[in-house]
């Protein structure tokens, strides 16, 4: 009998961990997604301003 426990014991433990793990990966993707986003829109505007910089320097 004392197995039993033990091994309900470790079922919960695992299931409570996933339960867990949802959110977690979600608020991780989530940072990542917004990571992305700020640094594709910082890449486009130093492109940009490269772009502008060189093209008013040949006038």
């Amino acid at each position: 009998m004392e197995h039993m426990g033990r091994i309900l014991l470790i079922v919960a433990a695992v299931v409570l961990a996933f339960f867990l793990l949802g959110p977690i990966l979600g608020f991780a993707f989530a940072l990542l997604k917004w990571a992305l986003i700020i640094g594709l829109v910082g890449g486009v505007i130093y492109a940009a301003s490269r772009l502008m910089r060189s093209s008013g320097a040949r006038r």
